[in-house]
């Protein structure tokens, strides 16, 4: 069990860490994104005249912050689950089965990747986005059309993330199974977000 809290111990601190930045950009993505729709509905329903671009930058910040808050949300338990069964079943049992549905969950996860990485590097991610521009230059008189690829990009991100978090919840699932749980440390909670 040493050597499990070992490994768990850096992967951890790297996770707290690597998610604080998520969340922080995720917030930053929610705020953009309800900029983005408020320009639009001001200009749509107030001037008559609607802009291209509001909708595609939504939609991009609504994926990055996607992609950026589901590894906490899933770290902190925080993902729909029916776990009647494993409350149901003895301890040992149900802690066998939560185990198995983590390592299903890992499996899953990897696929994701691969499929999402094809997606970025492959023939859908080599097109631009239809009306979403970012200045090159202060000037503001050249402008970059993104990349679908940078939106596709939030899915292999996120996906590495949660399977950061995964490997760390079948290691704390297995120090836990080894009578270990003192010896964790608890999941820390950022008040800010208002988790619970």
């Amino acid at each position: 069990m040493g050597a499990l809290l070992l490994v768990l111990a850096p992967l951890r601190m790297i996770n707290e860490s690597v998610l604080a930045i998520g969340r922080a950009i995720g917030i930053f993505a929610v705020a953009a994104m309800v900029i983005a729709i408020l320009v639009q509905v001001f200009f749509r329903y107030v001037l008559n005249s609607a802009l291209p671009w509001p909708d595609e930058a939504a939609r991009f910040c609504m994926l990055w912050m996607t992609g950026l808050m589901a590894p906490t949300a899933f770290r902190r338990g925080g993902f729909v689950a029916i776990d009647t069964l494993v409350i149901l079943l003895p301890k040992l049992l149900g802690s066998l089965l939560a185990l198995f549905l983590l390592f299903v969950s890992l499996a899953v996860l990897v696929v994701a990747v691969q499929i999402g990485w094809s997606e970025v590097t492959g023939f859908a991610g080599r097109f631009a986005t239809a009306s979403l521009y970012v200045p090159t230059d202060l000037s503001l008189e050249n402008w970059f059309r993104v990349p679908r690829s940078w939106m596709m990009a939030s899915l292999v991100v996120g996906l590495i993330m949660l399977i950061s978090v995964n490997v760390e919840l079948i290691l704390r699932a297995i120090v836990r199974m080894l009578g270990g749980a003192d010896r964790l440390p608890a999941i820390p909670l950022d008040e800010k977000i208002g988790a619970e």
